[in-house]
């Protein structure tokens, strides 16, 4: 008796001063618990896609065996709820689902990356990609990232399938290591119909859209891009020079490098961002920590054989995109080479902008 006394006087009473430590001890117990429920949700939604998976190949092998008709689901559905009335998920479509499903992975769900997907995700896939390989493509990004629903959905939307990695670059050559990582990173072309631009479209102008419209275009860059700056000065010799964007991708830990021109990509273009990539490199980068600084050009439009060329002669790990999604009406408004270099040309003079007055 006098042990078990002595045991609950060990124990503070609720209001009563608590140990050093004692929320600290709570919140890694929440998080304990919070790991556990994770994994065991994980668990339980990939045994489901399993017997999902497994039900719809069961229905397929049979029907193909017996020569059932479609109509045969119906009963099924009716029979599965009778069964399991405390079980949802045995509907008339979600049984046609399953055995899309099976029909389009055949081999085993669970060494797949789909099979790591809730069945919302799933339904998606299927309901929206046009073939296996833009399936398992979608499937493998929403696994790696993370992606809601939603997400997922507009990025087949947006046909991610078709940009990513279709920048010319030179990585191969530059960073053979690390080139397909890269080459992910990268899109041709860039959605920038967000900025809703209007009238003469200038440089300037365009940069500021995106700026105004960063977290749109945090967005379409992809994930793990971090915004660093506009225009931001970079000092060489007795000059500055400005960088259109400066972003640090968290993941891959380098520096990147975007400019901007709304006209067609040059060599020179090519050969001014190599130079940007270099100070950036020698100037900012910690090199016991981050890899070498990318530079992404993005243009209004490109010429293939010219951009190779200027990729080839350049030593840093250079990519070249386009833009899309202005309105036509807009893209001829946007501003000629002969505009640019007269304002420039005006500029320089001290003359301001020559088109004014």
């Amino acid at each position: 008796m006098q042990n078990e006394l002595a045991r609950h006087a060990s124990i503070p009473a609720q209001g009563a001063e608590l140990p050093h430590g004692f929320f600290e001890l709570i919140d890694d117990l929440k998080a304990v618990v919070k790991r556990a429920n994770v994994r065991a949700q994980l668990k339980v939604n990939t045994e489901m896609i399993a017997m999902y998976w497994e039900i719809g190949r069961t229905i397929l092998e049979r029907r193909e065996r017996e020569r059932w008709g479609a109509k045969i689901i119906d009963r099924v559905a009716v029979e599965l709820r009778t069964a399991f009335p405390g079980q949802s998920g045995f509907s008339r479509s979600n049984l046609k689902y399953m055995q899309q499903m099976a029909s389009l992975w055949p081999e085993p769900i669970g060494q797949q990356a789909v099979g790591q997907l809730p069945w919302g995700h799933i339904t998606v896939l299927m309901a929206r990609c046009k073939n296996r390989a833009e399936l398992d493509f979608y499937a493998r990004q929403a696994v790696q990232h993370g992606w809601s629903r939603g997400v997922l959905g507009s990025w087949i939307g947006a046909q991610l399938h078709l940009t990513q990695g279709a920048a010319l670059n030179n990585f191969d050559a530059t960073v053979p290591e690390d080139s397909d990582v890269l080459r992910e990173i990268v899109k041709d072309p860039y959605r920038v119909e967000f900025t809703r631009l209007s009238g003469k479209v200038a440089e300037r102008e365009f940069e500021d859209a995106l700026v105004e419209n960063l977290v749109r275009f945090l967005t379409e860059l992809g994930v793990g891009f971090a915004f660093l700056g506009r225009q931001y000065p970079v000092k060489v010799g007795d000059r500055e020079f400005r960088i259109d964007l400066l972003f640090y991708h968290c993941r891959l830990h380098r520096y990147i490098v975007v400019e901007l021109k709304t006209k067609e990509a040059e060599a020179a273009h090519v050969g001014q961002l190599g130079f940007y990539v270099t100070v950036v490199d020698d100037v900012i980068r910690d090199k016991e920590r981050d890899d070498p600084t990318l530079g992404i050009l993005i243009a209004e439009s490109r010429d293939r054989g010219v951009v190779e060329y200027a990729l080839r002669s350049n030593n840093a790990p250079l990519a070249v995109s386009t833009y899309a999604g202005l309105p036509p009406e807009v893209r001829e408004l946007m501003p000629s080479e002969e505009d640019l270099s007269r304002l420039a040309d005006g500029v320089r003079r001290g003359d301001g902008d020559p088109s004014a007055g």
